[in-house]
């Protein structure tokens, strides 16, 4: 069945066409999905902005979407003299130093978007774009601080004692605005090594030692967090890095021989204390050998000592002991006149008397001429001379033979 296709069907099927491709084109512009990440200004065809902070789907209705990031990192970094590393959004931040020295930062330093409708509303008008604000207001507030920060040391010192300074400077005049400063002029030497007069800047503090503004930091009035910067790197000149180079050296030089001047003052003292103990320890040894040579001393004095006692002893008992004996002796012959031991004698005497006239030849005990008596009144002659003796014997051992029966002592 066929069906003509008279001119009114014709254009109410080009007019649905054509509503259907504006539909299609109009419908990404209806409806805008916003990421957990960010937040989104939308500009209404009638002007009006409104702020989306809350993730999902929103209104668009015809209206233009300008998205920012809840939280960003902005970088900066110089690869070259003139190169931007290609990751960073910005070269790196310029730096003159008193002594005519100059330097580049490389670094990156993180901020967050406010949350609240009034401050969003103005970073949009006033930028348009995140890429925008980073540039022309994070990067701002960096420069000022830069500026300000140089000229308060040499490149010297940012390079060694004072590069936490440095930082800390850098970062508290981005965040809170620039110091107040105010200028001295010293005699210092410049990067060529030449001795001349310089100008120093100084921070000026209130009464309570803070630091004073000269102005409020670009970023500060839009309520914008900014975390501390990050410094990745330093970059000096060629002459500023050989001038630190002989510096270092020379401060190395110094340290060095400040370090041996304090070990040989050690090891002097080291070495005198050493002394001393040796010294003390001699002394206590020799100390030691002396009161063992005195001990040893009194030692053999106390057993010399100990000898004598001994000896007087032995000699007093030996003493005693014979005048004991003596004493006894004194009392036996007191009581018997030692009639045993005399008696004894008489006997052994008589027996030696008796064996010399055994032995002697017969005849030999008469004489042959008798004078005074006759031959018959002579008598034994040996009888006679045994007699004689053994009175003589008794009379010297103090025995009287006469009596008989019983023993006694003559008292002389």
């Amino acid at each position: 069945m066929n069906v003509a296709m008279t001119p009114g069907k014709i254009a109410g099927l080009v007019v649905a066409g054509a509503a259907l491709v504006a539909t299609l084109i109009a419908a990404p512009m209806l409806v805008e999905n916003l990421d957990s990440s960010e937040i989104m200004v939308i500009q209404s065809v009638s002007g009006s902005l409104r702020v989306v902070t809350e993730p999902g789907p929103s209104w668009q209705g015809f209206g233009t979407v300008t998205k920012y990031p809840r939280r960003s990192e902005f970088r900066f970094v110089t690869t070259g003299d003139k190169e931007v590393d290609s990751a960073a959004k910005s070269p790196g931040l310029a730096v003159r130093f008193y002594d005519g020295g100059n330097a580049i930062v490389n670094g990156s330093m993180s901020w967050q978007m406010p949350l609240d409708a009034k401050n969003v509303i103005e970073i949009h008008r006033d930028f348009r774009s995140p890429e925008a604000f980073e540039v022309s207001a994070i990067r701002r507030s960096m420069e000022g601080a830069a500026i300000q920060s140089g000229p308060m040391m040499s490149s010297f010192e940012s390079a060694a004692g004072r590069r936490n300074e440095l930082l800390q400077v850098l970062n508290d005049q981005t965040l809170n605005g620039v110091y107040k400063t105010s200028a001295r002029t010293i005699k210092a030497k410049d990067i060529a090594g030449v001795e001349k007069e310089t100008t120093v800047t100084d921070i000026v503090k209130d009464d309570k030692g803070q630091p004073v503004r000269a102005q409020e930091s670009y970023v500060k009035k839009y309520n914008v967090q900014l975390l501390p910067m990050t410094i990745s790197g330093i970059r000096y000149e060629d002459r500023v890095e050989a001038q630190i180079r002989e510096q270092q050296q020379a401060t190395n030089n110094v340290a060095v021989g400040a370090a041996n001047a304090k070990r040989a003052d050690q090891d002097a003292i080291t070495a005198e204390a050493q002394g001393r103990a040796n010294a003390a320890k001699a002394k206590w040894e020799q100390e030691v050998l002396n009161a063992k040579t005195v001990a040893d001393a009194q030692a053999k004095i106390l057993i010399a000592d100990a000898s004598v006692k001994e000896a007087e002893a032995f000699k007093k008992a030996e003493i005693l002991r014979g005048e004991g004996e003596a004493k006894r002796k004194e009392l036996v012959m007191n009581a018997d006149g030692q009639l045993d031991k005399k008696l004894e004698a008489v006997v052994r005497v008589n027996q030696l008397y008796a064996e010399a006239i055994m032995k002697a030849q017969p005849g030999a005990w008469s004489p042959a001429v008798v004078m005074g008596k006759s031959a018959g009144e002579g008598g034994n002659s040996a009888s006679a001379l045994i007699d004689m003796m053994t009175a003589r014997t008794a009379k010297q051992l103090g025995i009287d033979l006469s009596i008989q029966g019983a023993a006694a002592t003559a008292k002389k």
